[in-house]
């Protein structure tokens, strides 16, 4: 059968894909198309934002890793405020027992990690800001479980976390300041890599000190440690109604008056849960995060403490 040019045919007999829309049909058509690619985008939007923990909230963050030889690795997460370009301090956080972080980066922020409740870790969102990036150190790839307070207290641990810094400022050659900043355990390398880090550390900020280093399951290295050895500053913050007996602020206190070392002093908190020794307590600052991390950066920038209460 001879069939007429397309053009020619009389609408009723052309193939439907070729008639024309009338325009009220053309405008439903386009409006369900626009909003077809609106629906994708926002979900695209929608899952991205949903891969964003809170605790990274607001964070651009990187795995670094460098090799120590002998099979080990020592990595760190390094977190710079959403858009900041050269940071100028850097504050290495040290976090607490077990001290082994083993995290997990993915789509620029840290996803999970060992230790996301530790309160180093849960609150560094409120320490970055446009001039202050940190770092989160792990305890070496080798470590097992457990980062031993032995290791965290010797020389090799200053030199494994040494060339990780090293390579955070080659990355980020603004950086003019390094500040160490340990929790619990962690003081005990907050402690000693300020000894061993010399003028390479430009402070160390302690937060739940253990004070407590001969209390039954405490960690014997802090016993006697002086202070004033380290040639850079020294603080401590504490919360006074810690309830961990390795980190009591009557004992801290009496160090903090000892060694003439300023003990900043936090009080309040909120939903305290779990162990006495646990993050989820006075011990990590519970409901006092914004606060604390306020006052740590306030040390950082100015090189003292403004204020001696965290109320």
């Amino acid at each position: 059968m001879h069939l007429a040019p397309l053009a020619h045919r009389p609408l009723a007999h052309r193939p439907l894909a070729h008639r024309p829309l009338s325009r009220h049909l053309f405008a439903k058509h386009l409006f369900a198309h626009v909003l077809f690619c609106l629906s994708l985008a926002l979900g695209s939007s929608l899952a991205h934002a949903q891969t964003v923990p809170s605790h990274a909230e607001g964070l651009h963050e990187e795995l670094i890793s460098v090799d120590l030889g002998d099979g080990r690795q020592q990595q760190g997460v390094l977190s710079l405020r959403a858009g900041s370009q050269a940071p100028t301090r850097l504050a290495v956080l040290l976090p607490g027992s077990p001290s082994v972080v083993r995290p997990v980066v993915a789509d620029g922020v840290m996803q999970s990690s060992r230790l996301t409740g530790n309160f180093l870790i849960r609150a560094r969102r409120h320490l970055v800001d446009a001039g202050l990036a940190t770092l989160i150190v792990d305890c070496h790839s080798a470590s097992g479980d457990e980062c031993s307070s032995g290791y965290q207290a010797s020389r090799e641990r200053w030199r494994d976390v040494e060339p990780l810094i090293a390579a955070v400022r080659r990355q980020q050659p603004e950086i003019r300041e390094v500040w160490l900043v340990g929790t619990s355990k962690g003081t005990i390398s907050s402690s000693f890599m300020a000894l061993y880090g010399g003028n390479a550390v430009a402070g160390a900020i302690h937060t739940a000190t253990i004070s407590e280093p001969w209390a039954k399951n405490s960690y014997r290295e802090l016993a006697g440690f002086d202070y004033r050895a380290p040639t850079s500053p020294q603080f401590f913050i504490h919360h006074r109604d810690d309830p961990c007996p390795l980190t009591s602020y009557a004992g801290i206190r009496k160090i903090a008056e000892r060694f003439q070392k300023p003990l900043l002093t936090v009080t309040g908190g909120s939903d305290f849960q779990g162990p006495l020794c646990a993050a989820q307590t006075e011990h990590g600052f519970k409901g006092r995060e914004p606060e604390v991390m306020a006052a740590i950066r306030s040390i950082i920038v100015t090189g003292h403490a403004e204020r001696l209460d965290i109320p």
